[in-house]
């Protein structure tokens, strides 16, 4: 039996994709770059917000410092807009409920700075009871290394036979499979089935509800 299912947030529990795009133009003006049309972000996004920053920047300007000053410019704006589109996907909100009434462990991973993850979550779904909500944090390297999950795995102590984890990108199966954790890849997010195929994800699936038949198949409820 498995208990405890992590989750990716950005393109897994909720779709950010307006929101990170147009901070990180609104950082791109504030520099005096190039912005970019919103179709465009989804494959800027996935390992964190100094890599989308560096993806967007011009390929010339892509220096340190440059990095760094577009980065403060992105997050003043991102921290009063976080929420002004985003929205959990359909049917995600009924998954965390279904998966809380039987006893089943949820946590979060993600690439996204710790405040804005702990502001995230705290705004869309504040009746779940987390084991554990992880953001990239200074000198933490962030995924695909696994040193995320091992830092849930430390907070809820569970058999990795016993985890799964639920991501929308290669970088998130790739994660798993570092962990030594079982994958499923989700269709709703950023990124391609195709991709998450080529990453081997153990489970593709294009629905929340998927994910409770494999959580059942898996024999992950638990006698509550």
């Amino acid at each position: 039996m498995k208990h405890l299912v992590i989750f990716d947030l950005d393109g897994t529990l909720l779709n950010t994709i307006s929101d990170l795009g147009a901070a990180t133009n609104h950082a791109l003006r504030m520099g005096g770059y190039p912005v970019h049309a919103p179709a465009s972000y989804p494959m800027f996004v996935g390992n964190g917000i100094r890599r989308l920053i560096e993806r967007a920047l011009p390929e010339d300007v892509r220096t340190p410092e440059v990095i760094a000053e577009t980065l403060v410019s992105f997050r003043e704006y991102y921290d009063a807009h976080l929420c002004d589109s985003t929205e959990p996907y359909p049917g995600i909100a009924e998954l965390l409920d279904e998966l809380q009434a039987k006893g089943i462990g949820v946590a979060v991973a993600s690439n996204k700075y710790q405040a804005a993850v702990e502001r995230l979550i705290d705004r869309f779904f504040p009746a779940i009871e987390w084991r554990a909500v992880e953001g990239q944090k200074e000198g933490i390297p962030v995924k695909p290394d696994p040193s995320i999950v091992f830092e849930i795995l430390s907070k809820s102590p569970t058999r990795k036979s016993k985890v799964l984890y639920v991501g929308d990108s290669a970088v998130d199966i790739e994660t798993a499979r570092r962990a030594c954790v079982d994958s499923c890849g989700v269709t709703w997010g950023f990124r391609s089935r195709r991709e998450l195929a080529e990453a081997h994800a153990d489970n593709i699936v294009s629905s929340p509800e998927e994910i409770m038949t494999i959580v059942r198949r898996s024999g992950l409820e638990l006698d509550v």
